[in-house]
């Protein structure tokens, strides 16, 4: 071959190689590692991850704000109500949207599980939020670089679009069903849809009665509203027993928050709150020896395990200092240390399981119910749903007419040896007969009743459903005093997140301004409490 000739084919073959590196940067961009589509099954699986991760884990900062137990080891944590901005959902309904999005680009109809359970997610999380600050983006939010500052929706506004989405994805549910639909990558209900319906209306109950001081708004129509579920089951399908609940369960990789693997770590440092001890310890509960030890003083002071008054909590109120000492205090060989209840070494630290977490569950939905009729919003037996809410709620426990054996740690430690047993007979029919257990009508006493049954029922479950309980009813009690920070006050809202004053400043500020008079302050209220 001549010189020239090797040259010329060098040159062709250089200039084929050059062209096709003549890409634009929008596609040198773009990481060929990373996928740009995915099944919606998996899209769907981080949604329902964060329905359970991101609303308040079991012994969370929340479930101290629910004042179920206390941090006593200032370290780590304290009982302060000094939270600032609320938990941005908006990058999940964004994962939302590409879910819907990916189930469509797969071919699947206008209406699929996916956009159906989409409706439902859509209301959870934005409801997550509204109820934290007030108004909120909705009708202009999740469309993406086509609008990235989209004003605020009224409070009042964005509960109507939240029901207007929860009977849509009823409705839509129940097309699906009747075509034998499913949906794959559920792990709630693996893809029951006769499931995800009952929660969605039962959820739907939770929304109702969370708006409990706007019952006489026409817009929001609250009464036609529940009296319409209850007079049509077959339309409104709801939660027939614990086995119905939308739940997270856990396993070896997915621990429950306490677990063998950090009893040292905070065992002693989670100590119980008096909010919640009190009242089941005064009500002669057993609940609260499944879920609670006997404080140790209690014990070296010559009382059985199986006296409701060896159960103590401390006030979440309570300076951090003095709690700490308390909470430590050495009661001697065979005892173990505080003055004070802790959660129950057995149940919670025992395996990786513990319980599962209700997110929507059924005793709350007849509590809801109970609170509804007694409210008068439709005419039914309130009386019949609270005690089925109690009832369920004692299942859950495994508390049953009869001997019950209780376990608890005669040291504090979690080994076998340091675990001792005792008997507690129960009879439910005694346990109602009790003037503080027993409905007193419809009355503020009754109101009270079902309310902190429904506290009780909400024992480390469905996120801080009763901390907002407690701001919109006053039940139960919750202590206030210097360890809660904030001048001694509870907070009763959360501050709008930083990136809105950055990037939507001009919306955010009109929202601040229209609600708060111009503060963004967690101790104002928002519009659905007054």
């Amino acid at each position: 071959m001549k010189i020239h000739q090797l040259f010329a084919g060098v040159f062709a073959v250089l200039a084929v190689t050059l062209s096709s590196c003549e890409k634009s940067f929008e596609d040198l961009e773009k990481d060929p590692n990373r996928p740009v589509h995915v099944p919606a099954s998996l899209v769907l699986q981080g949604v329902e991850a964060d329905m359970a991760g991101n609303t308040g884990r079991p012994f969370s900062a929340e479930m101290r704000w629910n004042q179920f137990y206390c941090s006593n080891y200032n370290y780590y944590a304290n009982n302060e109500y000094t939270w600032t901005a609320t938990p941005n959902h908006y990058n999940t309904l964004k994962n939302v949207v590409k879910m819907e999005e990916e189930a469509k680009r797969a071919g699947l109809a206008d209406v699929n599980g996916y956009s159906a359970l989409g409706k439902f997610f859509r209301a959870f999380f934005i409801e997550e939020m509204t109820k934290r600050v007030g108004d909120l983006p909705v009708s202009e939010a999740l469309k993406g670089i086509d609008n990235t500052t989209p004003k605020y929706d009224t409070q009042k506004a964005v509960y109507i679009q939240i029901l207007n989405w929860l009977d849509e994805a009823n409705a839509n549910l129940a097309t699906l069903i009747a075509q034998g639909q499913t949906v794959p990558g559920d792990f709630y209900f693996g893809g029951d849809l006769r499931k995800w319906q009952k929660a969605v209306n039962a959820y739907k109950l939770r929304v109702l009665v969370s708006l409990s001081k706007k019952e006489t708004d026409g817009d929001l129509n609250i009464k036609a509203r529940f009296a319409e579920m209850m007079g049509n089951p077959s339309k409104f399908p709801l939660l027939e027993s614990l086995s119905d609940n939308l739940e997270f369960k856990y396993n070896q990789f997915n621990k429950y928050p306490s677990n063998p693997d950090n009893f040292g770590f905070d065992a002693t440092r989670q100590n119980m709150a008096k909010t919640y001890v009190g009242l089941l310890s005064s009500l002669r509960d057993p609940r609260v020896m499944v879920t609670c030890e006997p404080a140790g003083a209690e014990l070296k002071a010559g009382k059985l395990p199986s006296d409701y008054t060896a159960f103590v909590g401390a006030s979440s109120a309570e300076d951090l200092t003095d709690m700490s000492d308390k909470a430590g205090r050495n009661n001697g060989a065979g005892f173990a240390p505080g003055l004070y209840s802790f959660q129950n070494r057995y149940r919670y630290y025992r395996n990786y399981t513990a319980e599962n977490t209700f997110i929507v569950g059924y005793p709350e939905m007849c509590f809801n119910i109970a609170e509804a009729y007694h409210r008068s919003w439709a005419s039914g037996d309130g009386e019949a749903w609270y005690k089925k809410g109690i009832q369920s709620s004692l299942d859950f426990y495994g508390i049953k007419d009869g001997a019950n054996t209780m376990t608890y740690s005669k040291t504090g430690g979690r080994e076998t040896a340091d675990l001792a047993n005792y008997t507690i007979n129960f009879s439910f029919d005694t346990y109602y007969s009790q003037a503080a257990v027993k409905y007193a009508g419809k009355n503020a006493t009754g109101l009270e009743q079902i309310i902190s049954q429904k506290y009780a029922a909400f024992f480390m479950n469905s996120g801080m459903e009763a901390y907002f309980n407690w701001r919109r009813t006053g039940f139960p009690k919750f202590e206030s005093g210097v360890g809660n920070g904030n001048s001694n006050r509870i907070a009763v809202r959360w501050q709008y997140p930083i990136s809105e004053r950055t990037t939507n400043a001009k919306n955010y500020n009109d929202a601040i301004n229209s609600q708060y008079a111009g503060k963004d302050d967690i101790n104002d209220i928002v519009w659905i409490l007054k």
